[in-house]
Order: C-alpha cells, then sequence, then structure tokens
C-alpha cells in the first residue's frame, strides 16, 4: 500500500476503525491475499484526516490561540490533491498541530505565495470567515495606468474546470488597484479585491492586457519568473476572541523583486 501513498500511520488508523479496509465489500486485514479483479476500499471515518510530513518548513507570519497565519511559499498547494498528496499546506498544519483540523480562512492558488490563515476550531472559522481584508501584489506585464478600477463579470469558460474568463453572462468582480513601481518589461500593481471570485486577478489583468508575469494559463510568459507573479502581502483582520483589530504583512518574494532590478523597491506595510 505504500507504493500508493498510503503510510504506515494511515494503516493503523484504518486497521482499527471498522470496515476500514474491504475487498469486495468484505471487512479484509492487511496480511490478507488478494487476487487480480478484487477491489479495496479504504475508509476513513475523519475525511479530514491528513498526513503530518515533519520534512516542510513554512515561516509562521502570525500566531495566537484561535489561528496561525503561515506565509506560504509559490509552488506549495493548501490542499492535498491526486498529484500533492504529502507536501501541502495541510500536511505541514498536521505535523504542527496533530490534535486540530485543517480549517483554512482564505485559500491560495498552488503558485501564488503569500499570507493563508487557518482557523484553530470551528467558532474561529466562522467568525473569520469572510471577515479577513487582504491586499495582494502582483507583477503584471507592461505600463498600467497609476491606479483603477477593474469591473467586469468572471465566468467558468464553458469547456474548462479550471479557465475561467469575463463573460458578460459572469459573477459580478470589482479589483481596485494602484501602481506602485515600473521597470522596463513590468508593472507592481497593489490590489484590492471588492469580490472574491476564483482567478479574479490573473483574468483581470489578463482583460486590461497586462497578464501576470509568469502566469501562462492567462497570457503571461515564463522568460523571467516560472510562477505567476502574485503575492498576498497583507492581512487585517479582528481577532476572533478581544475583537482587537491585527495586520500581518509579508515580505515581497525574491522572485518578483527581481523583476525590477532597477527599481528600488521601498516596501510599503
Amino acid at each position: 500500500m505504500g507504493r500508493k501513498g498510503v503510510s504506515r500511520r494511515l494503516l493503523t488508523r484504518l486497521k482499527r476503525q471498522e470496515g476500514g479496509i474491504t475487498r469486495n465489500g468484505e471487512t479484509v486485514r492487511s496480511i490478507d491475499t488478494v487476487y487480480n479483479g478484487d477491489v479495496i476500499v479504504l475508509s476513513l471515518e475523519d475525511d479530514s484526516f491528513l498526513e503530518p510530513n515533519s520534512s516542510l518548513n513554512v515561516p509562521i507570519a502570525f500566531e495566537n490561540e484561535s489561528l496561525v497565519v503561515f506565509d506560504k511559499p509559490g509552488g506549495m498547494p493548501v490542499h492535498p490533491s491526486i498529484k500533492h498528496q504529502g507536501d501541502t499546506l495541510g500536511n505541514y498544519f498536521a505535523h504542527l498541530y496533530p490534535q486540530l483540523t485543517f480549517r483554512p480562512v482564505n485559500r491560495l492558488d498552488r503558485d501564488t505565495s503569500g499570507l493563508c490563515m487557518i482557523a484553530k476550531d470551528a467558532l474561529a472559522a466562522k467568525l473569520l470567515q469572510g471577515c479577513c481584508k487582504k491586499v495582494y501584489y502582483a507583477a503584471v506585464h507592461g505600463d498600467i495606468p497609476e491606479s483603477g478600477t477593474i469591473d467586469a463579470p468572471i465566468a467558468r469558460e464553458r469547456e474548462s474546470i479550471i479557465l475561467r474568463c469575463v463573460r458578460e453572462d459572469g459573477q459580478r468582480a470589482v479589483t481596485h488597484y494602484r501602481k506602485l513601481l515600473g521597470s522596463e518589461r513590468y508593472s507592481l500593481a497593489e490590489i484590492d479585491l471588492e469580490t472574491g471570485r476564483t482567478h479574479q486577478i490573473r483574468v483581470h489583468f489578463a482583460h486590461i492586457g497586462a497578464p501576470l508575469a509568469g502566469d501562462d494559463l492567462y497570457g503571461g510568459l515564463r522568460d523571467d519568473i516560472p510562477r505567476q507573479a502574485l503575492h498576498c502581502g497583507r492581512m487585517s483582520f479582528s481577532d476572533p476572541l478581544t475583537g482587537e483589530p491585527v495586520t500581518v504583512s509579508s515580505e515581497l518574494p525574491e522572485d518578483i523583486k527581481s523583476l525590477f532590478p532597477t527599481g528600488g523597491i521601498v516596501w510599503k506595510r
């Protein structure tokens, strides 16, 4: 089973659970012989189980009794998937907090870096949902105006489960931005989302002819950066226990900074 991604720890849990491992609908032991054509099903009562991974290392930007905010690197998924079973933020969280359920308050695409909040209990997750203001930073192709608002509805591409597009019958989506810096090829934008549609920043800047650097899904080039140049750099919220305002910041990563070699970036927190 190890070759199928079933760890020794997970196997132990399955063996202790009634009906955890079945063959053709009948409970079996892990040492029982199986034959070609047998259907083996593994069932966990707790579908929130995540395999801990102690080899990962993700900086913590803020933590208290109710929540933890990670500074996620680009290239790391938040949730496990078919292609990513043990290298996600969820797996690292399971290593740090084995007694807690993984409850992301905000989600970032795999290649988007920056702040990702995880609630430590169900009440905190409920209180924080929709109450967290985030500021993003993106390096986009070309020279954009000093500030602007993109108000364009977003819908799913009809032939794709991943791609989104601007289309009249889509959901309303509004993106506010201001230009912080420019270089020969790119502009650095600070972005405030009025709505939160899937791929909103990526779709909106592609729509105005300024796709994100590295975002080849929406027309960006990977000449200078191998991922979409998008970073969640600031997060503001009220502490769910005390009500006190909290602001957490994350430094712009080096791969995005490198797109502005002579820009003299002054990071504004």
